[in-house]
């Protein structure tokens, strides 16, 4: 070991607190050593907690540990300063001939506290030297700051008022398109008043031109039905065609749906379908009769052949027949599939038939007005008034279909 601490003086081993040489040395965080107990009375007394050297601040105590390398760097000097401490001392007081061991102490201690108030002094102002660097500092970074955020704000103000000014010149460019589009416009509503004047006054025009029509229309049809109604034919029903659901009236003008009555089932009668067939029939020229079809929802009306199966449910066709018009529900008036629109709902049906031009017409005998007309049909067999007064729906289909006497329309 005294080898080894030749290689260095005692100067490095002395604790800069108490200048003497290390006892218990410690490190702290910044890299200086000092004695653990001077270090840590050091501390007990100043605050904040920081390096008497280089005064770096530690936002918590360090935890100390000894550095056993320093310490046993140190304790050859150590030991010999103690020895020489001692000599001097016991020298001196044999010259004085007292002994003051206990006096060389205290003055030694008060030494070393003189020394430690030297040292907090200097570390005071070299605090209050960095204290006013960063106050400096700061107060430049603060200035630096504020001269950064005027420029900004002038720079953000100019930048604001371009853009308002934008702003405003594409809103007056924006208005004055507006304006324009405002003045155009209402030089087009003048026109277009004019216009629909114009237009006012054809609409007016067309419908007293519709309306003109429209009764000579009716005039054309009235005249119409009353030159079919020449061929009016005097009909009856044919009791023994009558489906046994069918009650016919004496006369043989009416029929309704009843009760199912115990009919021979002879050839003539329908079996499958609730129908009858008239007795009159035609198989060349014209002919014409009237039904009186009022409070029913449900009915089927026209002509058939006489050949027409009757032991089979009935499928009208174009081609073979029947030719017939029927209600469903109240308001749906058919022609072989054909659904029809009708402006009134008939109370009494005309039926015409022109048999060598092939049409079957029927007309709303009321309203003077076609319902609808099968046409171009071959016929080729006579053909015989078919009625269908369905059934009675509980009650609310009970009216019978009527054939009734044509007297020709006023």
């Amino acid at each position: 070991m005294s080898a080894t601490s030749c290689m260095f003086s005692k100067d490095q081993f002395l604790c800069s607190i108490c200048l003497d040489v290390f006892t218990d040395p410690v490190s702290v965080p910044c890299g200086h050593n000092f004695c653990k107990s001077c270090i840590t009375h050091h501390w007990d007394v100043n605050a904040p907690c920081q390096c008497p050297l280089c005064s770096k601040v530690f936002n918590s105590r360090p935890e100390l540990h000894v550095n056993t390398f320093i310490s046993e760097m140190a304790a050859p000097f150590r030991q010999s300063s103690v020895k020489k401490s001692s000599r001097m001392s016991l020298k001196k007081h044999t010259n004085s001939g007292e002994v003051l061991c206990d006096v060389c102490t205290e003055t030694k201690v008060k030494a070393l506290k003189h020394l430690k108030i030297q040292e907090m002094k200097d570390s005071v102002e070299l605090s209050r030297a960095d204290t006013d660097r960063e106050k400096s500092d700061s107060v430049q970074v603060f200035t630096a700051l504020i001269r950064s955020v005027e420029e900004g704000l002038a720079q953000l103000l100019d930048l604001l008022e371009e853009k308002q000014k934008t702003t405003e010149e594409k809103a007056e460019g924006f208005i004055k398109e507006l304006e324009d589009e405002i003045s155009e416009l209402m030089e087009r509503n003048t026109e277009v008043e004019q216009l629909l004047s114009t237009e006012d006054h054809l609409q007016s025009a067309v419908a007293q031109l519709e309306e003109k029509l429209s009764e000579e229309v009716e005039k054309q049809l009235e005249s119409e039905l009353m030159r079919i109604q020449q061929y009016a034919v005097d009909i009856t029903l044919d009791p023994d065609t009558a489906s046994p659901c069918l009650i016919l009236s004496d006369d043989g003008k009416q029929v309704y749906y009843g009760e199912r009555q115990n009919l021979p089932d002879n050839l003539e009668r329908f079996s499958k379908t609730t129908c009858v067939l008239g007795k009159q029939s035609i198989s060349a020229g014209k002919f014409y009769f009237e039904v009186e079809v009022k409070n029913k929802p449900r009915w089927e009306l026209g002509v058939a052949r006489g050949s027409i199966n009757r032991k089979e449910p009935i499928s009208p066709r174009l081609e073979t027949g029947p030719w017939i018009l029927m209600l469903r529900n109240g308001g749906e008036y058919k022609a072989v599939g054909v659904l029809l629109s009708l402006k009134s709902k008939p109370q009494k049906v005309g039926v015409f038939v022109d048999y060598e031009e092939g049409v079957v017409s029927f007309y709303d005998v009321d309203a003077a007005a076609l319902i609808y007309s099968f046409t171009g049909c071959n016929f080729t067999e006579k053909l015989f008034p078919i009625f269908g007064p369905c059934n009675n729906d509980s009650g609310n289909n009970s009216a019978p279909l009527i054939i009734t006497t044509v007297s020709q329309t006023q």
